[in-house]
């Protein structure tokens, strides 16, 4: 007998300062590893294994995390429990949200549960991510009751610096500059969006959009252009950073916790397969 596969699609968020990252680690506290025993827990299912949109290094928060995992569709009914009549999909997927809710950590919460279109896949089938990242330069050091979420800087920033610096590294390149080199994996992006602005509250915010990211580049661009923006660097250094193509021993990757994703974009339905498979391709820089 042929096993029906259900595609459910979570939306999510978490303050990451008590977990070693998205990804499940042995022995370590992990995003995934807590939302996978739970869906197990509830579902009944052995290994349920999620796939997700952007997986977040250790400290790092998010608000608008997506993922996907694929269940048997018979195990969906088991959310009827005890009730007189069968439930439907939405309502099924409802008391999944609120199960999950009594069973996860108040740190790590799922939103939303619904199944996905045809095509979808978390990762592959994302059009952008959009990151910001949150820095203080008060005096006096930043909110308390916000540190878990925003840097304090120990110098004053310049926020048309930070933005003239920003400017330069715009577009599509090769950001090995910015990134922890993988295996087989390219460090070609293209740079949708960044720039910075500040809140009515002091806090600095960068926001920063791309179709995809590399290990650490967004930490190694806003430590560049906090270097930039309180003058201990020209405003050009970043772009030159970029230009070289190596790593520089003078970018300091900026800490965890400072750095939230906030958002993950989708192209239309009918467009997703085709994105995932576009995705997937190894990028090169043609000439």
């Amino acid at each position: 007998m042929e096993v029906i596969v259900v595609r459910l699609r979570l939306d999510l968020g978490y303050d990451g300062s008590g977990f070693s990252g998205w990804a499940r680690q042995p022995a370590l506290r992990t995003v995934q590893g807590e939302i996978e025993q739970a869906l197990g827990r509830i579902l009944r299912i052995a290994e349920p294994v999620l796939t997700v949109a952007g997986r977040t290094d250790a400290g790092v928060h998010a608000r608008g995390q997506v993922a996907h995992v694929d269940v048997p569709g018979e195990v969906l009914v088991r959310l009827d429990g005890n009730r007189p009549h069968a439930l439907g999909t939405d309502e099924r997927l409802s008391v999944l949200v609120r199960r999950l809710g009594g069973v996860l950590p108040t740190d790590v919460r799922v939103f939303r549960v619904s199944v996905a279109p045809e095509g979808f896949d978390a990762r592959f089938s994302a059009l952008s991510r959009r990151y910001a990242y949150r820095v203080s330069d008060a005096a006096g050091g930043c909110d308390p009751l916000r540190r878990h979420e925003v840097l304090w800087h120990n110098r004053p920033l310049d926020l048309d610096a930070l933005n003239a610096a920003a400017a330069r590294l715009l577009g599509e390149h090769d950001f090995a500059a910015f990134c922890k080199k993988r295996e087989g994996a390219t460090t070609i992006r293209e740079l949708q969006r960044l720039d910075w602005a500040r809140e009515p509250g002091g806090v600095l915010v960068a926001t920063v959009v791309a179709d995809a990211f590399c290990h650490s580049m967004v930490r190694a661009l806003v430590g560049s252009l906090l270097a930039a923006g309180d003058g201990r660097r020209p405003v050009e250094w970043p772009g030159q950073v970029l230009a070289a193509g190596v790593r520089d021993t003078g970018v300091h990757v900026a800490p965890a916790h400072g750095l939230c994703l906030e958002e993950v974009r989708y192209p239309a339905d009918a467009e997703l397969a085709d994105r995932a498979s576009a995705t997937r391709r190894v990028r090169t820089l043609e000439v």
